[in-house]
């Protein structure tokens, strides 16, 4: 059972470079375990805050930001002409840490949920002595053969969907899929922007409609909110998610070995299949991969194992400890 929904004792903007302003909030107990939420997509902000109901509000100091260009951050990416070019994965790090300093908070467990999961390996390995504990959901690195993968290959699987994506996309002869929705969603033609987003959200919906938890989210959201998803998401995929070498977190897990991480994977996770949290785990020796056999990306039963972690590590539990802890 999650803990009771609370609200943020404490929010505001911290000015960080180029202009932009992020958005953060904190909640629980001032006084506990400081503990920072990084919210997937790229794009999908901290929305209505639910991510707060996973931590004890008694044993932690609960951070959550809206990431660059989204959410209450400001300029949103959703805006014609804003300048993505400051908006990398090296960026929102910087932020992270802006944010850090500004609440005074030494050293923090750090959670992320899918894209999530990528800057809080990206930040733990620019930062390591910051990182106290990880604590990851539908894991993913970014890397470009993910990338490929949920832009390419798993129309081998939805061909009606990717046949549909394909023909709106407007790409070039020598231009990729990914890259002609992020030149567009990029552009100053509004309406072109608008019927780029629909398509991009379209996919975004089958690829996870496998999942026996799923639930149309694309209908849910303005024009805006779509914008500004999918911009960020493009953006981001078309870029091999800013990381050097399509593999650059795999291949720099020494940094971050001696960090306790609990890694929890639905079986069922078509959008980012369970490979690349196991190749996590056999890199990481103190590390614990939790499979959830019934889930796709997320779901409660993940929420659920995610919950038991946060809960384990504020009681102190050693990585011994957490190995005995859920299926």
């Amino acid at each position: 059972m999650s803990y009771p929904q609370i609200s943020p004792f404490a929010s505001g903007h911290i000015a960080c470079s180029a202009g932009n302003e992020i958005y953060w909030e904190a909640s629980g107990n001032p006084q506990g375990k400081p503990a920072l939420y990084l919210h997937g997509g790229p794009g999908s902000g901290l929305g209505s805050g639910r991510y707060r109901s996973h931590f004890d509000p008694d044993r932690y100091f609960i951070i959550g930001i809206d990431q660059r260009g989204c959410g209450r951050s400001r300029p949103s990416a959703a805006s014609t002409g804003v300048d993505l070019q400051q908006n990398t994965t090296a960026d929102l790090i910087s932020d992270i840490e802006h944010v850090r300093a500004r609440l005074g908070v030494r050293h923090w467990l750090v959670s992320g949920v899918s894209w999530g999961s990528t800057l809080a390996l990206a930040y733990a390995q620019a930062h390591p002595a910051r990182v106290s504990e990880l604590v990851l959901l539908a894991v993913t690195t970014t890397s470009r053969a993910e990338i490929d993968w949920i832009t390419g290959h798993m129309g081998r699987l939805f061909p009606e969907a990717w046949e549909r994506l394909e023909a709106a996309s407007g790409k070039g002869r020598e231009e990729r899929l990914i890259e002609a929705y992020a030149r567009r969603l990029a552009g100053k033609d509004d309406a072109d922007r608008v019927l780029a987003a629909r398509a991009w959200n379209e996919w975004e919906s089958v690829h996870i409609s496998l999942d026996p938890n799923f639930a149309p989210t694309g209908k849910l959201r303005s024009d805006e909110q779509l914008l500004e998803f999918a911009t960020l998401v493009t953006h981001y995929w078309a870029n091999d998610g800013f990381l050097r070498d399509g593999a650059e977190i795999l291949n720099n897990m020494s940094r971050i070995s001696h960090i306790p991480a609990v890694l929890i994977q639905g079986r069922r996770d078509i959008s980012s299949p369970a490979i690349t949290a196991w190749r996590l785990h056999q890199a990481w020796p103190t590390s614990r991969l939790c499979m959830v056999e019934e889930e796709g990306h997320g779901g409660p039963q993940s929420v659920r194992q995610m919950q038991i972690a946060l809960d384990g590590f504020a009681r102190g539990a050693t990585h011994g400890e957490l190995a005995g802890v859920g299926p």
